[in-house]
């Protein structure tokens, strides 16, 4: 049976992991089979698997304190509560992670054509290891971390507006090279064209004419990135059949999209996370 991982184990993975955030934050590239291999030389006999998988348990971590998590190290739940506190500790020290991150998060969004071959778009849904995958703006949780730059980034009206076009674009592709290409001119923006209180943001169909009503989600981080729903969101989902969700993702490197039709309650877990408070 293997050994918990001790303080000194945990601490060093966690700089580990960290260095290479900042370094892929920044637009770097980086070897991580190189630090795997490196960090093997620190530890107690612990394979590259086992580390690889510590990397996914920080991931987790990272995505709870609303940070970005390193791509590829998809976030993994069930982590001992000495690897939280450790990345706490050292996210509260010397680190630039969150410096970076708060640049990335703000930083204005480039309006991105879709490639030709739209099918290079679309890709299927990841599958969810992290227990929260959208957070409803309705209650809420205790606060781990005073910055949720996850949360920031959903407020960015640049990267938001660069996300709608970029998935308007890619639906006007899908029907036209489908050869519905009456539908595919009569996509319509609608959160520009008729505000955004409607609950979606663009009104799009499918190859027989019926509506698709789709809410865009954009992160410039990886697909297993919380987003951020409103109530109003959430209840559109629900009571209107032809909603669906398009998460673009990695928006400013190679965007992609994945889609969850329907329900956001039967396709995500919602976790509250605010209340709106009013004068009594």
């Amino acid at each position: 049976m293997a050994q918990d991982w001790s303080a000194t184990e945990v601490a060093a993975t966690v700089a580990d992991y960290l260095e290479m955030l900042s370094e892929e934050l920044r637009g770097r590239l980086f070897n991580k089979a190189e630090h795997n291999r490196r960090l093997q030389l620190l530890l107690n006999n612990r394979s590259g698997q086992a580390i690889e998988f510590k990397h996914a348990n920080i991931s987790a971590v990272m995505i709870e304190f609303g940070l970005p998590y390193i791509d590829g190290y998809k976030p993994r739940g069930n982590y001992q509560e000495l690897l939280r506190t450790e990345v706490l500790a050292q996210l509260s020290g010397s680190t630039d992670v969150e410096r970076i991150a708060a640049s990335v998060v703000e930083a204005p969004a480039e309006v991105i054509e879709t490639v030709v071959d739209v099918a290079d778009v679309f890709v299927d849904p990841p599958t969810r290891e992290l227990p929260r995958a959208a957070y409803e703006r309705r209650s809420t949780t205790p606060v781990v971390r005073q910055i949720n730059y996850l949360e920031r980034e959903s407020q960015n009206r640049s990267l938001g507006r660069a996300g709608e076009l970029f998935a308007l674009d890619a639906e006007h592709r899908r029907l036209w090279s489908a050869g519905a290409r009456r539908l595919a001119d009569a996509v319509e923006h609608v959160s520009a064209t008729q505000g955004d209180g409607l609950g979606y943001d663009i009104r799009s169909f499918e190859m027989d004419g019926r509506e698709r009503l789709i809410e865009v989600k954009t992160t410039a981080f990886g697909a297993m990135t919380p987003f951020f729903a409103s109530a109003n969101e959430v209840a559109t989902s629900e009571a209107l059949p032809s909603f669906h969700l398009y998460r673009v993702f990695k928006f400013r490197r190679a965007p992609r999209i994945f889609v969850l039709p329907g329900s956001l309650k039967q396709s995500c877990t919602l976790d509250p996370v605010q209340f709106r408070a009013s004068i009594a």
